[in-house]
């Protein structure tokens, strides 16, 4: 009798000793299970991190043809324009006031933002570049004021620039500067301007010019 309960007792030892291994694996399961999620959320957020990075080092703006400029009746550069789009691979960009910071670091004055939105009303007739600055003189009294607009076409009439459109950046610059007798934010010949325009994300898209000698009374120039 006594032997049978010995051998009895054995049996129980057994069942508690592999319900205790069973619930150490379900423990290290679920350990594990934890970690590898670490792990894969950890990956997940340094690829994350490293593209923004990448997109953060490209412009989400690039040019996109040649500048132009316009001289006024002092054989000075009054007005700018830049051509840009969309960088490879970047999705629509809003160009609105708010969204664009447009600056212009000139040879004996810095203006920090002069952008002003998005030209919306353009037509048919604004291809002809006269017709356009002669509407945003009108309009927005453009031609009065240190001043940059952007003008989309092949747009769907809203501030969002989409890859298969285009957008013209025009710059007015200011031949007198109120209070200051003398002073000028047009450009003479041979004169260098930056011009940054930074947007909601991406870098800054830089562009330095000179510009040429020989200028002419109220002509376009190209500028770069």
């Amino acid at each position: 009798m006594a032997r049978r309960l010995f051998k009895n007792r054995r049996a129980v030892v057994g069942i508690e000793a592999a319900i205790v291994l069973i619930a150490f694996i379900i423990v290290a399961a679920a350990l594990s299970y934890v970690v590898v999620n670490m792990g894969l959320f950890i990956t997940q957020k340094t690829k994350d991190t490293m593209q923004e990075g990448v997109d953060e080092s490209q412009s989400a703006l690039q040019l996109d043809g040649i500048i132009v400029g316009k001289t006024n009746g002092q054989r000075q550069v009054e007005w700018i324009i830049l051509p840009v789009k969309l960088s490879v691979g970047k999705a629509a960009l809003d160009l609105k006031k708010e969204a664009l910071v447009v600056s212009v670091y000139l040879p004996n004055a810095t203006l920090l933002n002069i952008y002003n939105g998005v030209y919306l009303n353009a037509t048919r007739a604004d291809a002809d570049c006269d017709i356009m600055i002669a509407n945003l003189s009108r309009i927005y009294r453009m031609n009065e004021t240190d001043m940059a607009m952007a003008v989309i076409y092949n747009g769907n009439n809203n501030t969002v620039l989409e890859s298969t459109e285009k957008a013209f950046l025009i710059i007015h610059l200011n031949s007198t500067v109120a209070g200051f007798p003398g002073m000028r934010h047009t450009l003479v010949d041979y004169e260098t301007v930056t011009i940054e325009v930074r947007g909601a994300r991406g870098a800054v898209l830089t562009v330095v010019f000179t510009v040429p000698g020989g200028l002419l009374e109220n002509s376009y120039v190209r500028l770069g």
